[in-house]
């Protein structure tokens, strides 16, 4: 037998960047413990529209802990209170009935809200676009032993692009930095032989482009590493600091 819960739910409502938002509060009852947290707003919402309100607005798309595109701080944790899991893959059994929620979008200045939990994340696609190409001869596939390897080092490259670019370690950093984020971009090419002949000057526009976006600078808080759900490690920002000082700044 399913076992379901009552819950009291405080979220965030803002109709677009350029109007003052605040919590609303919303009963949710029923709610099966098998359920996910965005199978739940779902829930909420086809009650608000039976009723004639608006819908509360989330980022999602494939509810697989795939895309990146979830992202919610739920009791003032990105993506919840579960290690290693994203907004989609939190399931309501990790609640208690008569519990309260506090939903509200990602906090960052680089994050705009563009309605309720929906943030524009648009930042992070620029800091990849700056990090540019990798040379690569095209034409048959080459031999696999070509180019040699360690398995330390293949998993490590693997590791750093585990990042889904969900954002949620700007969102849980103190200071609104994606050093966590452009330092598993980074790692994830600079560790291989195919990333090394742009490595100079992917981590310098890499990290321009952050400067520019708005986010801030990393002060070693590590949050984004406890909250990332793919558990990426802050080494990742040693090896982007080290990747930017080698650089000479490029100026």
């Amino acid at each position: 037998m399913t076992t379901t819960i009552n819950l009291t739910l405080k979220v965030w409502r803002q109709k677009s960047h350029a109007v003052k938002g605040g919590l609303e509060t919303y009963p949710s009852r029923h709610i099966p413990t098998d359920m996910s947290f965005l199978e739940m707003l779902d829930v909420v919402n086809e009650q608000l529209t039976l009723n004639g309100k608006d819908p509360i607005a989330f980022d999602h798309d494939c509810r697989e802990g795939i895309c990146g595109m979830c992202g919610a701080v739920v009791n003032g944790r990105p993506h919840g209170p579960e290690k290693g899991t994203t907004l989609c893959q939190l399931h309501m059994r990790h609640f208690s009935d008569g519990d309260t929620i506090v939903i509200e979008p990602w906090r960052s200045r680089a994050f705009p809200v563009i309605k309720d939990l929906a943030t524009d994340r648009s930042a992070l696609d620029q800091i990849i676009q700056a990090g540019g190409y990798v040379s690569v001869n095209t034409g048959s596939v080459p031999e696999a032993n070509t180019i040699m390897i360690s398995q330390e080092t293949a998993e490590l490259a693997m590791d750093a692009a585990a990042c889904i670019g969900c954002g949620a370690c700007a969102a849980a950093c103190p200071n609104g930095s994606s050093m966590l984020f452009t330092g598993a971009k980074v790692s994830q090419l600079a560790l291989l032989p195919q990333g090394k002949p742009e490595a100079a000057t992917r981590a310098a526009e890499m990290v321009r482009t952050m400067d520019a976006c708005g986010f801030g600078n990393c002060t070693n808080e590590a949050e984004c590493e406890a909250e990332c759900p793919k558990e990426i490690s802050i080494t990742h920002i040693a090896r982007l600091n080290r990747e930017f000082i080698k650089t000479g700044f490029l100026s």
